[in-house]
């Protein structure tokens, strides 16, 4: 297998996982600038770290992020906000109020824990282009989480999509010769994106060891990263754990 350095990688860093302690003391409705830990402070530390873009999830169930949180980051300076989340009617509308600097479009399931799985984009193009259509239209940039898949990627430039987020779990999970499978048709799928005209980004299971074989993924500008993060934060503080997330992206 080829390796192609890739430098100049941006972070995202996924701070879902800090409103899941603040909900686990303090459920429902709650005013983000009192309970502890806070959303604001985490996203503040990451960008003095380094961090370019801080990654939230508003599902459905608001297990973690809630409404408030969405609206606040919006607001925070310093902060680029990318807003996952599921194609429904109401999510979108707050989106389109929040008008985040960009949206990933992720399948969601209630009984997961966490995402898992790409979108099925292929076979949706009607109900995700109409969304894809009126974020962009109202200035959002638009990307879709998919499974390194060459269908899906085609999928994803024909409703319209600026980027897509290449899942990167099935790699995380691998071992030998398996994870060797995994980054090929990640190489392939970054390659095809490029070509396609998508800016190409990843995410999902990245941590402190897998990170040096997906820094050689080409074509990859943005890593958002943040399971791995807030667990390494709890050692050494929040803004050590993107210090050295970004050290090892840059090959440190």
């Amino acid at each position: 297998m080829t390796t192609h350095v890739q430098r100049g990688l941006q972070l995202g860093v996924n701070i879902d996982h800090v409103a899941t302690v603040r909900q686990a003391r303090y459920p429902g409705l709650l005013d983000s600038h009192t309970c502890e830990p806070s959303i604001l402070e985490a996203a503040a530390a990451c960008v003095r770290a380094g961090a370019v873009g801080i990654t939230v999830h508003l599902r459905a169930d608001r297990r973690h992020i809630q409404d408030a949180d969405v609206y606040q980051l919006r607001e925070k300076e310093g902060v680029r906000l990318n807003l996952e989340m599921g194609n429904t009617p109401e999510i979108l509308a707050i989106a389109l109020r929040v008008l985040p600097a960009e949206v990933c479009l992720v399948p969601e399931s209630r009984e997961e824990i966490t995402t898992e799985g790409g979108l099925a984009v292929a076979g949706h193009e009607r109900a995700l282009g109409e969304t894809v259509s009126r974020l962009r239209g109202a200035g959002v940039r638009v990307s879709m989480f998919i499974e390194p898949d060459l269908k899906q990627i085609e999928a994803s430039a024909a409703v319209g999509a600026d980027m897509v987020e290449l899942h990167t779990g099935a790699f995380a999970n691998a071992q030998g010769a398996a994870r060797e499978r995994e980054l090929e048709r990640l190489t392939k799928a970054a390659d095809f994106s490029q070509k396609a005209g998508l800016q190409v980004n990843a995410g999902h299971g990245i941590n402190y060891e897998n990170i040096g074989l997906i820094r050689g993924v080409p074509h990859l500008c943005d890593l958002n990263i943040g399971h791995s993060i807030v667990s390494r934060a709890l050692f050494v503080g929040l803004e050590a754990a993107v210090r050295e997330m970004l050290g090892l992206m840059a090959g440190a």
